[in-house]
Order: C-alpha cells, then sequence, then structure tokens
C-alpha cells in the first residue's frame, strides 16, 4: 500500500471510530434528558367543582383558623388558572367545557363532554393513561355520569345524555374503579336498582336510563357492584362501580330543603379507590371531584359549601398521604370554576343584606378565634375568575404560575409517558 492509500485508510478510520463515539454519545445525553424529565407512576387529580379562592379560603377560616392551612393548600408548588371556555355565545365556562379542557387539552363549548368545538372526540388523559397500561379510576359525590367524570372517560356533545355517558364507560373507557351517585342513568324507566324512585328527601328523582340495565352489563364485564357504605369497605374486586344515591349524594334546591349527607363521604371513597388502583403494577390515574362545593354554591348556602369543601379537604389529605408514602405519584388540587361570586367581608350591620343574590349568610365562626365572618353572593350561577392550583410531586413544578386550563392536561400527559 502506498503512503496516500495508508493516509486515507487512517483517516477513514478515524472518522468511523468518531462516528461510533459521537453516536453513543448522543444516545447517553438523550438518556440522561430522558432521566431528568419529571414521571409519575401515578397521578391523582382533585376538582373541588366551582371552587374558588374564596370558597377556599372560607373553608380555610372555618376548619383550621386565621394561621392554619388547610391540606389542599399545604402543598409546594401552586398557579392560578384561566377557566373560560371556547363557547361562541358564552364564555363563562360551565362544568362539562371546564373538564373536557383539563382532560383533552382542547377549548369547547359549554354542554361538551370529551368532544372539542366541532364536536369531534378527543382522546382524555384518562384514556391515554389507559394506553399505558395503567389503571383508571372516577370518584366524586355527584352522579359518576355528571360533567366532570364524564369528559375524562366520554365524548357526547350533551352533558345531559348521561345514560349514553355510562354505556360508553362501560364499552369504550372502561375506568377500573367508578363511584358515586346516579344509579338512576344505570336502570331503565320503571325498573328502580337498589335506590327506590320517587325517594322522599326528593321525590322528582327516579331511573331514567335509556341504555337498558347497565349495572347488569357492568357485572358481566367484571365489576362487583356495591350499594353502600358497608358493600364498599369489604369490596375486594380489582373492578369496582360503586353507585350510592339516585342523583348527587347529597340534596340541594329540594322542597325539603339543602343537606350535604353523601352516605358514604368523600375521604373513604378516595381511600378505596386508592386501595384498589395501587395494586395495578403500572400505576394508575384517578379523578376525584366534590360537587358539593359547586351545589351549595349555586343555592347561595354558604355553610354547605364549606361543609362540602372540608370533606374534600380532608380526601386532599389521604391522597396526599398516599403520595407522601407510595413516592412517584403527582397530585393536583384545582376548582374547574368559581361559582356564585362568593365574597368574605367582615360583620358590618350597615352593609347592605337585602334577599336573592344580594343576601349575606352568616355570621360564620372562624376556628379557634372569637371572631366571625360573613359570605356575600353576587349570582347563583359560574364567574369568569381563574381558580388556584396547587400540587405536589413529579412535575408539580410544571404548575407554576398563570396559564389555561388546558395546561393541566398537557402536564399530566407528559409527567406519565415520561418513564415510556
Amino acid at each position: 500500500m502506498n503512503r496516500r492509500g495508508w493516509l486515507a485508510g487512517a483517516l477513514a478510520a478515524v472518522v468511523a471510530v468518531s462516528a461510533v463515539s459521537f453516536s453513543q454519545v448522543g444516545a447517553d445525553q438523550q438518556q440522561a434528558e430522558k432521566k431528568k424529565r419529571p414521571q409519575a407512576k401515578n397521578v391523582i387529580l382533585m376538582v373541588g367543582d366551582g371552587m374558588g379562592k374564596a370558597q377556599r379560603n372560607a373553608i380555610r377560616l372555618s376548619k383550621v383558623g386565621l394561621e392554619g392551612e388547610l391540606a389542599m393548600d399545604a402543598m409546594p408548588y401552586s398557579g392560578s388558572v384561566h377557566t373560560n371556555s371556547a363557547d361562541p355565545k358564552e364564555f363563562v365556562t360551565d362544568s362539562a367545557a371546564a373538564a373536557t379542557a383539563m382532560a383533552t387539552g382542547e377549548k369547547t363549548f359549554n354542554g361538551a363532554v370529551g368532544v372539542d368545538r366541532n364536536k369531534k372526540p378527543v382522546k382524555t388523559a384518562l384514556e391515554q393513561a389507559k394506553e399505558l397500561g395503567k389503571a383508571t379510576g372516577l370518584v366524586t359525590t355527584s352522579t359518576v355520569t355528571d360533567a366532570t367524570p364524564a369528559a375524562f372517560a366520554a365524548h357526547v356533545d350533551n352533558r345531559d345524555d348521561q345514560s349514553k355517558i355510562a354505556k360508553q364507560f362501560l364499552e369504550d373507557s372502561r375506568p377500573d374503579v367508578i363511584l358515586g351517585g346516579g344509579e338512576d342513568y344505570w336502570y331503565p324507566k320503571g325498573n328502580p336498582g337498589v335506590h327506590p324512585d320517587q325517594p322522599a328527601e326528593d321525590p322528582s328523582e327516579g331511573s331514567e336510563g335509556t341504555e337498558g340495565n347497565l349495572v347488569e352489563k357492568a357485572k358481566e364485564q367484571g365489576y362487583q357492584y356495591v350499594t353502600n357504605r358497608q358493600e364498599l369497605k369489604k369490596a375486594d374486586g380489582s373492578k369496582l362501580l360503586g353507585l350510592f344515591a339516585n342523583q348527587e349524594m347529597f340534596q340541594y334546591d329540594t322542597e325539603a330543603g339543602d343537606k350535604y349527607n353523601p352516605s358514604v363521604p368523600l375521604p373513604e371513597m378516595t381511600d378505596k379507590a386508592l386501595q384498589t388502583l395501587s395494586q395495578h403494577e403500572k400505576g394508575f390515574f384517578l379523578l376525584v371531584e366534590e360537587e358539593g362545593t359547586d351545589a351549595m354554591s349555586h343555592v347561595n348556602n354558604a355553610e354547605l359549601t364549606i361543609e362540602a369543601g372540608k370533606q374534600f379537604d380532608k380526601a386532599v389529605a389521604r391522597a396526599k398521604a398516599f403520595a407522601k408514602k407510595n413516592g412517584d405519584t403527582l397530585v393536583i388540587v384545582v376548582g374547574d370554576h368559581e361559582t356564585g361570586g362568593f365574597t368574605i367581608e367582615g360583620l358590618d350591620d350597615s352593609d347592605e343584606s337585602g334577599d336573592g343574590e344580594s343576601k349575606e349568610d352568616g355570621p360564620l365562626p372562624v376556628a379557634r378565634s372569637n371572631q366571625q365572618f360573613m359570605v356575600d353572593w353576587t349570582t347563583t350561577g359560574h364567574s369568569a375568575v381563574d381558580v388556584p392550583l396547587t400540587a405536589m410531586g413529579p412535575g408539580a413544578k410544571l404548575l407554576k404560575g398563570v396559564y389555561e386550563n388546558t395546561r393541566i392536561h398537557d402536564v399530566i400527559v407528559q409527567v406519565m409517558k415520561a418513564g415510556k
């Protein structure tokens, strides 16, 4: 071999070795960057429906006082969330559009569940968790097919199609745990389940399903069906369907008055869901919703709004305890929107008191003090103010700042996929 040929061969060898080295460096860098991304084996999204900043403050004052801290506030990261919908007629969101934004990352019109503004289905965070091999769950004190849980596991352009939503749960999204109210939508009209039609507390309630006997269909698919607190405690199946009331798990805006009295408290449903889902080796996604904070704000009942909020905070404490013990768990606490134009005021005899939407509630006690406060309302509907968010665990830092509610979806999916 002449000198020129030898040099060419040597140069080619150097280039080849360098290419391999650079390729390995690039692969190593990619692997290192992947390891740096926050990864969550489990995600728990906790929604206080209708719970704005003032509601959270009133719950705090009533539960722990001026210097105490709620479980939902004692979290390392916080954000402020815009809630407007993409409805062309009314930008003030309803629960369906708000939940769809958090579930899918897409703004949509009011009343829409899991579909975009063109009524096309959009894959949800729960469905993506399922694709990743994770278990999934829905827990609420509302009907399990109401707007918030429905938006994570169904696709309809009318939130009132609750039987159709239940059918989609069973045929399409298949959450492993479904706990809450709303038995009426799982049985056809005239065929009541365990909870009788026209109960004394609200004679307007009764079975009104449109898709056949969906409870029997759930049992055929392997769901263990439970209807009360005792049955839930004893349940040991990997798939649970619990329907604990005809409609919501409390009463509001009825002739008998307002009562926040879930037969199975939200913290206990949360515990059972965590116990069941955590047996899945690839992790889980769980939505937990307190509906009472919204419903009682709609009827301008400050005392019961706060009571529902206290139970929600207990459920948050259970989720936090799970996350601290098990690790790899992102916990997010947020309202989907604010309800009632809730304002906290001091006691002032000269202030307007009035009736209807100007009526004041109170006085209400501040815990651990001899002080009191009043609650004033501006509406029986929703408002357009931002809502607070708090978070802990892998990816929680990504929820700092001020942003659209669609970011919640983006962060959840990002941290669930980061390990793949």
